[in-house]
C-alpha cells in the first residue's frame, strides 16, 4: 500500500538562492554573471570589509549583467557575491512623512528616527489614464504677485522655472514653498550643491514651511542611479498624497540634474552622444517622469508641478530646456539682467507663458495682463535708447505711456522674500495700477 505523506507536519523546505559574481568594474559601470535578474531588479554586492553595496540592474550584455550601484563602491573585489533582492523596492507613505528629510531610497537622514505612521507600498511609477484625468479648473495661489496676476497657476498644472545660476531661483522657490495654498508640499532637491540643502530648509523653507512639507535630497555627490530614484520618489510621494484627495504642490530643483544623471547612466551603457553629449534616454525618460504630475482620476485631490531648468550660460535653446518647454504646460523665466538691476524676484514675464491661463482666468483678468505686457514690451523697443537720448517723447502715445509707466510696473512686479501677496489683492493691485495709469495718460 502506498504511503501517503503529510505535509502538513513537515517543515518547508527552502528554496535556494542563486548568487552571482562581480568580473568587471568599468567606471560607473559594474558587470556580473551567474544569476537570472531583470533590467530593474535590486541586488546586493559583497564587500571586502563584510558589507554590501545595493546596485540595479540597468542593462546586459548577452549572459553578463550591467548593474549601477545606489552607493559609493569602495571595498568591492573581483568575484564578489552578487546576492539578487526579492521583490519590487518599496516606499514609505503616510502622514508622518511630513516634516521630514529623505534620501532617494526613501530613509530618512535628518537625524529625527524612523519614520512613523507610514505604510510600505511598492514603488511603481503609475501614470493616470490621459481620459480620466480631472482638468485643471481652479487657480492655485502662490503668494507670489507676478505669478498670481500674471502668469496663473492652475491646480495640477506643470510648469518649468528656466533660469541660470545666481539669479534668484532658490529664492522664489522658498517663497512659493511658504506661500502656496497646499496641503502638502514635497521637494526634490536632486543634484544640487550639498551646503544648499541645508540652506534651503533653514532659510528659503522655514519652520513653517517644513511643518507640512517632504523633502528629498540626492545631493551631487551621490551616484546617478540615487538622483534618479530621488526624483522618482518625489513624484511617487507627491502622487501618493494627492490620491487621497489632498492638493500637493511638487517643486523639483532641478529637472537638469535628473537628465544629467540619466546621460551618465546611458553614455556608461553605450549610447552614443546625440544632441550635446546627451544620449537619447535622456530625453526619452522625462516626458515618463513629468508625466506623473498633474491631476489624477480623484475628483479633489491635485498635483501642481514646478520644476527648475538649468539654462547653462543663459542659452534657453538649450536641449534639456527645448525639449523640457515642450513637454509642460508653461514656463516662468528669470532674467539676469533684472536680477543685476536689483529686481526680485527676476521673472521675465514677457518672455513666460502659462498655457492654462484662458482656463483659470476671466476674460476681464486675460485683458488686464495682456495690457501690462504690451506696455512692458513697447517699453523694450527704447530701453536702450533712453540714456542715449535717442528717444524723442510725443510721437507714439502708446509708446510714451509705457516709458513713463515702466517705474510703476517694475515695483508691482517685485516683492520681498518675506511679503505673501494672495490672489485677491494680486488682482485687486493690477487692476488699480492700470486705473492709475490711464488715468495719467488721459
Amino acid at each position: 500500500m502506498a504511503r501517503v505523506l503529510n505535509l502538513a507536519c513537515h517543515p518547508k523546505v527552502p528554496v535556494a538562492t542563486i548568487y552571482g559574481r562581480l568580473v568587471r568594474v568599468n567606471g560607473l559601470m559594474l558587470e556580473a554573471v551567474g544569476c537570472q535578474l531583470g533590467t530593474g531588479d535590486r541586488c546586493l554586492l559583497g564587500c571586502r570589509d563584510g558589507g554590501e553595496v545595493e546596485a540595479e540592474v540597468v542593462g546586459f550584455e548577452g549572459a553578463t549583467l550591467l548593474l549601477m550601484p545606489l552607493h559609493a563602491t569602495g571595498g568591492l573585489m573581483p568575484g564578489a557575491r552578487v546576492r539578487p533582492l526579492p521583490g519590487p523596492s518599496r516606499i514609505p507613505l503616510g502622514p508622518g512623512l511630513l516634516g521630514r528629510v529623505l534620501d532617494g531610497s526613501g530613509n530618512p537622514i535628518d537625524g529625527k528616527g524612523p519614520l512613523r505612521h507610514c505604510t510600505e507600498q511598492p514603488a511603481h511609477l503609475n501614470t493616470p489614464n490621459p481620459l480620466l484625468r480631472r482638468p485643471i479648473a481652479g487657480q492655485l495661489d502662490v503668494g507670489v504677485r507676478a505669478l498670481n496676476a500674471l502668469l496663473p497657476i492652475g491646480k495640477g498644472q506643470r510648469l518649468g522655472l528656466f533660469a541660470g545660476s545666481g539669479v534668484g531661483k532658490s529664492v522664489l522657490l522658498g517663497m512659493m514653498t511658504r506661500y502656496t495654498r497646499a496641503d502638502v508640499v514635497v521637494v526634490g532637491l536632486i543634484g544640487e550643491r550639498g551646503r544648499e540643502v541645508r540652506e534651503f530648509l533653514d532659510h528659503a523653507l522655514g519652520e513653517e514651511g517644513r511643518r507640512r512639507a517632504v523633502v528629498v535630497a540626492a545631493p551631487a555627490d551621490t551616484t546617478p542611479l540615487m538622483r534618479l530614484r530621488a526624483a522618482r520618489l518625489c513624484h511617487q510621494i507627491a502622487t501618493g498624497f494627492r490620491d487621497q484627495g489632498q492638493d500637493v504642490l511638487l517643486l523639483m530643483d532641478s529637472l537638469t540634474r535628473y537628465a544629467q544623471a540619466q546621460r551618465e547612466i546611458g553614455l556608461s551603457l553605450g549610447e552614443p552622444p546625440a544632441t550635446r553629449g546627451y544620449p537619447p534616454s535622456a530625453f526619452s525618460t522625462l516626458p515618463s517622469l513629468v508625466e506623473m504630475a498633474g491631476n489624477g482620476e480623484h475628483p479633489q485631490g491635485s498635483l501642481s508641478a514646478l520644476y527648475t531648468v538649468l539654462a547653462e550660460g543663459d542659452d534657453q535653446q538649450d536641449p534639456v530646456a527645448d525639449a523640457a518647454r515642450a513637454i509642460l504646460d508653461g514656463h516662468i523665466v528669470l532674467s539676469r539682467p533684472l536680477a543685476q538691476q536689483g529686481h526680485f524676484p527676476a521673472i521675465d514675464i514677457n518672455a513666460s507663458a502659462s498655457r492654462v491661463a484662458d482656463q483659470i482666468h476671466s476674460r476681464g483678468q486675460l485683458d488686464a495682463a495682456q495690457r501690462v505686457r504690451r506696455l512692458l514690451g513697447r517699453y523694450q523697443e527704447v530701453r536702450e535708447l533712453l540714456p542715449l537720448g535717442g528717444y524723442q517723447p510725443g510721437q507714439d502715445p502708446e509708446l510714451d505711456l509705457a516709458v513713463r509707466s515702466y517705474p510703476s510696473l517694475a515695483g508691482f512686479l517685485q516683492q520681498h522674500r518675506d511679503l505673501r501677496v494672495s490672489l485677491e489683492e494680486s488682482d485687486t493691485a493690477l487692476v488699480q495700477l492700470l486705473e492709475e495709469l490711464e488715468s495719467g495718460a488721459a
